[in-house]
Protein backbone atom coordinates (compact mmCIF):
# COMPACT_ATOMS: atom_id res chain seq x y z
CA UNK A 1 0.00 0.00 0.00
CA UNK A 2 2.56 2.49 0.52
CA UNK A 3 5.81 0.90 -1.39
CA UNK A 4 7.63 3.35 -2.92
CA UNK A 5 4.35 6.11 -2.87
CA UNK A 6 5.38 8.72 -0.17
CA UNK A 7 8.81 11.08 -1.15
CA UNK A 8 10.96 10.28 1.61
CA UNK A 9 11.07 13.87 2.48
CA UNK A 10 7.37 13.78 3.05
CA UNK A 11 8.23 10.75 5.32
CA UNK A 12 10.70 12.46 7.45
CA UNK A 13 8.93 15.22 7.84
CA UNK A 14 5.65 13.44 9.14
CA UNK A 15 7.69 12.00 11.21
CA UNK A 16 9.72 14.97 12.45
CA UNK A 17 5.82 16.50 12.62
CA UNK A 18 4.87 13.62 15.31
CA UNK A 19 8.22 14.13 16.86
CA UNK A 20 7.08 17.42 17.85
CA UNK A 21 3.26 16.88 18.68
CA UNK A 22 5.16 13.92 21.09
CA UNK A 23 7.14 17.01 22.43
CA UNK A 24 4.43 19.17 24.19
CA UNK A 25 3.50 16.05 26.27
CA UNK A 26 6.43 14.34 26.70
CA UNK A 27 9.08 15.38 29.61
CA UNK A 28 12.11 17.33 28.63
CA UNK A 29 15.88 16.92 29.55
CA UNK A 30 16.74 20.67 30.74
CA UNK A 31 20.27 21.47 29.00
CA UNK A 32 21.62 24.70 28.38
CA UNK A 33 20.27 26.48 25.44
CA UNK A 34 23.37 26.41 23.60
CA UNK A 35 24.40 23.08 24.05
CA UNK A 36 21.30 21.59 22.54
CA UNK A 37 21.49 24.33 19.64
CA UNK A 38 25.04 23.09 19.20
CA UNK A 39 24.04 19.60 19.41
CA UNK A 40 21.25 19.78 16.76
CA UNK A 41 23.38 21.75 14.29
CA UNK A 42 26.18 19.69 14.23
CA UNK A 43 23.64 16.36 14.00
CA UNK A 44 22.14 18.54 10.98
CA UNK A 45 25.22 19.10 9.32
CA UNK A 46 25.81 15.54 8.81
CA UNK A 47 22.56 15.18 7.68
CA UNK A 48 22.94 17.45 5.44
CA UNK A 49 26.77 15.87 4.20
CA UNK A 50 25.32 12.52 3.81
CA UNK A 51 21.91 13.68 1.70
CA UNK A 52 24.19 16.36 -0.43
CA UNK A 53 26.98 13.06 -0.93
CA UNK A 54 24.39 11.10 -2.39
CA UNK A 55 23.00 13.73 -4.84
CA UNK A 56 26.25 14.90 -6.28
CA UNK A 57 26.66 10.92 -6.66
CA UNK A 58 23.45 10.41 -8.91
CA UNK A 59 24.14 13.47 -10.47
CA UNK A 60 27.90 12.31 -11.38
CA UNK A 61 26.48 8.82 -12.34
CA UNK A 62 23.70 10.92 -14.65
CA UNK A 63 21.19 8.43 -12.71
CA UNK A 64 17.63 9.31 -11.47
CA UNK A 65 17.57 10.83 -7.75
CA UNK A 66 13.91 10.21 -8.09
CA UNK A 67 13.40 7.09 -4.99
CA UNK A 68 9.41 6.78 -6.48
CA UNK A 69 11.00 5.35 -9.71
CA UNK A 70 14.17 3.16 -8.62
CA UNK A 71 12.93 0.89 -12.07
CA UNK A 72 14.33 3.98 -13.78
CA UNK A 73 18.22 3.40 -12.41
CA UNK A 74 20.66 3.85 -15.17
CA UNK A 75 23.54 3.12 -13.71
CA UNK A 76 24.33 1.44 -10.20
CA UNK A 77 26.11 3.85 -8.14
CA UNK A 78 28.83 2.22 -5.72
CA UNK A 79 31.53 5.05 -5.30
CA UNK A 80 32.04 8.00 -3.08
CA UNK A 81 29.74 7.77 -0.28
CA UNK A 82 27.86 4.48 -1.55
CA UNK A 83 31.10 2.77 -0.39
CA UNK A 84 30.35 3.58 3.11
CA UNK A 85 26.15 3.37 3.13
CA UNK A 86 23.59 2.40 0.50
CA UNK A 87 21.44 5.08 1.54
CA UNK A 88 23.10 8.12 2.50
CA UNK A 89 20.31 10.26 1.54
CA UNK A 90 18.03 8.42 4.09
CA UNK A 91 20.54 8.33 6.64
CA UNK A 92 20.70 11.99 5.75
CA UNK A 93 17.12 12.33 6.80
CA UNK A 94 17.65 10.06 9.44
CA UNK A 95 20.38 12.32 10.90
CA UNK A 96 17.84 15.63 10.51
CA UNK A 97 15.48 13.83 12.96
CA UNK A 98 18.26 12.76 15.28
CA UNK A 99 19.15 16.62 15.66
CA UNK A 100 15.28 17.51 15.70
CA UNK A 101 14.83 15.19 18.65
CA UNK A 102 18.16 17.03 20.46
CA UNK A 103 16.68 20.33 19.78
CA UNK A 104 13.16 19.22 21.57
CA UNK A 105 15.45 18.27 24.39
CA UNK A 106 13.30 14.78 24.28
CA UNK A 107 15.65 11.55 24.42
CA UNK A 108 12.04 9.68 23.94
CA UNK A 109 11.66 11.11 20.77
CA UNK A 110 14.73 9.10 19.04
CA UNK A 111 12.22 6.83 18.66
CA UNK A 112 10.79 8.76 15.99
CA UNK A 113 13.92 8.28 14.16
CA UNK A 114 14.06 4.92 14.85
CA UNK A 115 9.91 4.59 13.47
CA UNK A 116 11.28 6.48 9.92
CA UNK A 117 14.65 4.12 9.79
CA UNK A 118 11.61 0.98 10.15
CA UNK A 119 9.53 2.59 7.79
CA UNK A 120 12.15 3.42 5.22
CA UNK A 121 13.00 0.03 5.52
CA UNK A 122 9.93 -1.46 4.91
CA UNK A 123 7.86 0.50 2.29
CA UNK A 124 10.99 2.29 -0.01
CA UNK A 125 14.25 0.51 0.55
CA UNK A 126 13.15 -3.00 0.48
CA UNK A 127 10.88 -2.44 -3.07
CA UNK A 128 14.13 -0.05 -4.52
CA UNK A 129 16.34 -3.19 -3.58
CA UNK A 130 13.86 -5.82 -5.76
CA UNK A 131 13.74 -3.07 -8.19
CA UNK A 132 17.75 -2.86 -8.48
CA UNK A 133 17.85 -6.35 -8.45
CA UNK A 134 15.93 -7.02 -11.40
CA UNK A 135 17.91 -4.25 -12.98
CA UNK A 136 21.86 -4.93 -12.14
CA UNK A 137 21.24 -8.60 -11.09
CA UNK A 138 24.19 -10.14 -9.48
CA UNK A 139 26.22 -6.85 -9.60
CA UNK A 140 24.09 -5.61 -7.03
CA UNK A 141 24.32 -8.54 -4.90
CA UNK A 142 27.76 -8.15 -4.34
CA UNK A 143 27.18 -4.68 -3.60
CA UNK A 144 24.65 -5.79 -1.05
CA UNK A 145 27.09 -7.75 0.31
CA UNK A 146 30.20 -5.13 0.32
CA UNK A 147 28.30 -1.95 1.70
CA UNK A 148 25.79 -2.37 4.67
CA UNK A 149 22.22 -0.50 4.19
CA UNK A 150 22.51 2.19 6.64
CA UNK A 151 25.64 2.47 8.58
Amino acid sequence: MFENKIPPPIVAAFFGFVMWALSLVLPQVHVSDQHRISVSIGVLLLGVVFCAAGVLSFRRAKTTVNPLQPEKASSLVDSGIYRVTRNPMYLGFSFFLLAWSAFLSSPVLILGMVAFVLFMNRFQIKPEERALTKIFGEEFDAYQARVRRWL
